[in-house]
């Protein structure tokens, strides 16, 4: 049988079909002992995570009958009591926290960027939503979730990492951006995603997450970004882009539509000589700016 925990509790037969555990207090008692599988857990304890101050008359009866429908329901052989209590005999990597833990163990010490992208990104392949949803907010369960949810976040910064490294910047710019919105004040993952988008050519849109992120270290916690998101600041504003240059708009060209006509004011004499030199010259040309007052005529 196959376990899961990187989402809501599920079972699996080693075929992979679905193995159904209708009950809600049979299903917590199976998150209790997944919480640590294959560690004993005392029976007291068990009575108190499933059942806390609403005690049954009969605690260690009421005990052994869900022990016993949980064991109809995934197997006799699994469910084993062992003073003080009761353990889930399954090898780690039957549960898929167990399989995530081995495989970012192996990611760990491999240094290929593309082996470390393939490792890391079956191992996050594995989650299927929070680690024990639906049992995250019992006292039993919190503390591990917690820890799951640590590991899957710097598994994300490491794979985040590997796939920088191979130059995939625009699809995990998109990949890291839900992320982030869930966890803003997370500055190793926050570094990635703005080296991907400034990657992505989209270094303006990183520049302001960077602003966003100072102002909300300061107003949250008081504080400055670290090291490598300053130095990392630094790098994009160098390399960033000039800023589009403003388009002149040239000057209205000037208006060409003809002047409208006026009467001749003055030029009595001048036409009266025009008209001599007319009758006597072949052609007769005129000089001077047009409307200056200056016109001279020559044969």
């Amino acid at each position: 049988m196959r376990f899961g925990v990187l989402g809501p509790l599920a079972v699996w037969t080693p075929s992979g079909d679905p193995v159904t555990v209708r009950e809600a207090r049979v299903r917590a008692l199976l998150a209790c002992l997944l919480v640590a599988p294959g560690r004993v857990v005392s029976a007291d304890r068990l009575v108190d995570d499933l059942w806390g101050e609403m005690l049954p008359a009969n605690p260690s009866g009421a005990l052994q009958t869900l022990v016993s429908r949980l064991r109809r329901a995934i197997g006799a052989g699994l469910v084993v009591h062992r003073p003080p209590g009761y353990l889930l005999d399954v090898p780690p990597n039957a549960v898929d926290s167990g399989r995530f833990a081995e495989l970012t163990g192996r990611a760990r010490r491999t240094t290929d960027p593309g082996g470390l992208t393939a490792l890391l990104a079956e191992a996050l392949g594995l989650w299927r939503g929070e680690a024990f949803a639906g049992f995250a907010d019992e006292a039993f369960a919190s503390t591990a979730a917690a820890a799951l949810e640590e590991q899957r976040l710097v598994a994300w910064e490491d794979y985040a990492g590997a796939r920088l490294r191979l130059g995939d910047h625009a699809i995990l710019a998109a990949e890291l951006g839900e992320l982030v919105e869930r966890h803003p004040l997370r500055e190793r993952l926050r570094a990635a995603h703005l080296r991907a988008l400034h990657g992505a050519g989209r270094t303006t849109e990183a520049l302001d997450n960077y602003r966003k992120l100072r102002r909300l270290l300061r107003d949250e916690l008081g504080l400055e970004p670290g090291t490598e998101l300053t130095a990392l600041q630094q790098e994009m504003l160098r390399a960033e882009p000039p800023a589009p240059v403003q388009q002149q708009i040239p000057p209205a060209p000037p208006q060409t539509l003809p002047a409208p006509q006026t009467e001749l004011v003055g030029r009595d004499d001048a036409v009266a000589d025009v008209r001599a030199l007319l009758c006597t010259h072949r052609l007769v040309t005129l000089t001077g700016p047009g409307g200056g007052g200056q016109d001279q005529a020559r044969a």
